[in-house]
């Protein structure tokens, strides 16, 4: 296929995958603020400024009071705004045009069904009492286009480079995610004996990451920020873990590369180094620098996703 196609089908899982973390992101903080243990969880601004922090447009003035349906507004259905849903979902469905022949037509419609969905959502309702509705219509859509993916195209090349780019996308959410569930962990200071390691906000990331669940049955108990870290990082067996996301992307890498000793600046060695890495790393490690960690990681699945779009999709 063409290198531009190709990058074109990469992008396109990447907006899909990182419009349902904004979605979910949004729905789970939004909500999880009615029930928090102490004051500051609790609070409408506390909970608009992490939405902000955690799609990269951060307020630093702590005196500014944020107007919560501007910012709902910002989020999901501003296209002046490259982070908000409807510029992802935009995104993926242009890509996805411009590869129309490479994907099944039941995928194409099904993206095309979900472009429309959000473009025609009345403003009005979502800011004042539409965000469950809309953000959970926006988690279970794009659980629907992975399921088109996985079972309406052969498994070959294209189905490879489109779940790289989910792949890619979810490890780095996953660690976005719990960036800001760590800053806000540090500025709420838990409500228990340990300020931060029994945060109420290691709960709040769980659900973030659709893992609650999975968690509590894997170790029987609530939450910790260690135990929160070991699974969401180095827990292959979570399907949300970064860990599982290198392992996914090494998996459908050798699609592309069938090299047996790939070169050591190509885009399978660096996957299978940090993949190596994470998986010979103790969550105790992680948990004593847990922001040099973050920026550490962040900064290699850059690297990874620029030497992928160098090596395959450069045209």
């Amino acid at each position: 296929m063409l290198a531009r196609v190709a990058n074109n089908l990469f992008w396109m899982g990447r907006y899909i995958e990182r419009s349902e973390h904004v979605a979910r992101y949004l729905n789970v903080n939004y909500f999880s603020s009615l029930d928090a243990p102490h004051e500051l969880s609790q609070s409408r601004q506390f909970m608009l400024r992490s939405m902000l922090f955690m799609i990269g447009d951060p307020i630093n003035d702590h005196n500014l009071t944020l107007d919560e349906e501007q910012v709902l507004f910002n989020t999901a259905l501003n296209q002046e705004k490259e982070y908000s849903i409807i510029s992802n979902v935009k995104a993926a469905r242009e890509n996805a045009n411009c590869a129309r022949d490479l994907i099944s037509t039941g995928l194409y419609e099904a993206i095309n069904r979900f472009y429309h969905y959000v473009l025609n959502y009345n403003t009005d309702f979502f800011v004042k009492k539409g965000l469950y509705d809309f953000t959970v219509h926006i988690m279970e859509q794009t659980a629907v286009l992975r399921g088109k993916i996985r079972g309406s195209l052969l498994h070959d090349q294209v189905y490879a480079i489109i779940m790289l780019g989910i792949n890619i996308e979810r490890a780095t959410q996953i660690i976005r995610i719990i960036n800001a569930k760590y800053h806000d962990a540090l500025l709420a200071m838990g409500s228990y004996s340990d300020e931060v390691a029994h945060s109420f906000e290691w709960t709040t990331l769980l659900k973030c990451i659709e893992s609650y669940d999975m968690m509590r049955r894997f170790y029987r108990k609530t939450p910790t920020s260690s135990s929160t870290l070991e699974f969401l990082v180095l827990n292959g067996d979570c399907p949300r873990s970064v860990m599982n996301s290198l392992n996914q992307i090494c998996k459908h890498m050798s699609v592309l590369d069938r090299s047996k000793h790939p070169l050591k600046d190509s885009t399978s060695f660096l996957v299978g180094k940090l993949r190596a890495e994470m998986e010979f790393t103790k969550v105790e490690s992680i948990a004593c620098d847990v922001q040099g960690f973050i920026e550490q990681i962040l900064q290699k699945l850059v690297e990874i996703s620029q030497k992928m779009e160098q090596e395959f999709f450069n045209y």
